[in-house]
């Protein structure tokens, strides 16, 4: 009889080690989730890559916007004549295509850099920009002789916004508005060719 007391006494004591154990290795699995949750959250949170930036990029993308505006401007002054070579035509279509996308994406730039948008950022006649007399000689002109108003315009309007750009990759910090100079630089040396060999065959 003491011998099977002896024993009882002995299994509880194991059951209730037992349990304990358990208790404390449930303790320990939810404070490592716990652990892990903060992990997530702290590694789901990033900064976009505009949201640092400088004033060279500020001045860039307010700048280019009212350039690229003026360039949209020229190509529908264009479009809206007879008699024009259809490469031309056809170019003046590819540099409205190409430009809006990018008026818009530098406006959200501006807007989250608690920039004011849709103002003029430039002068007319800085950095390749037109002046109104550059603007009515393109109004005025008629058809054939305005594929080679547009052409001479543009390659100058080309050239200033290549100089900005150029600007924009030296001085500015924005990742997204440095690849965009760089694209701009790229994209319209093409064409400053292809509107040189135009204005030839003309």
């Amino acid at each position: 009889m003491k011998t099977r007391l002896i024993a009882i006494a002995s299994g509880a004591l194991l059951t209730a080690t037992a349990l304990t154990g358990c208790a404390a290795g449930s303790s320990e699995n939810d404070s490592g989730i716990g652990d892990m949750a903060g992990m997530d959250h702290g590694s789901s949170s990033s900064a976009t890559t505009t949201s640092e930036h400088n004033q060279a990029d500020v001045t860039f993308a307010m700048d280019m916007v009212a350039h690229h505006r003026q360039a949209i401007e020229m190509s529908d002054t264009l479009l809206t004549k007879q008699g024009v070579d259809a490469r031309v035509t056809e170019l003046a279509q590819k540099i409205k295509a190409a430009q809006q996308p990018e008026i818009d994406t530098m406006n959200g730039w501006l807007s989250t850099w608690g920039q004011e948008t849709g103002m003029g950022g430039m002068d007319m006649g800085g950095d390749g920009m037109m002046s109104q007399h550059d603007m009515e000689a393109l109004e005025n002109a008629p058809g054939a002789e305005a594929s080679k108003v547009f052409l001479s315009q543009m390659i100058q309007h080309h050239q200033g916004a290549i100089t900005m750009a150029t600007t924009e990759i030296e001085k500015g910090r924005a990742t997204d508005a440095v690849a965009l100079a760089k694209k701009i630089v790229a994209a319209q040396t093409a064409e400053i060719e292809t509107m040189k060999e135009l204005l030839a065959s003309l």
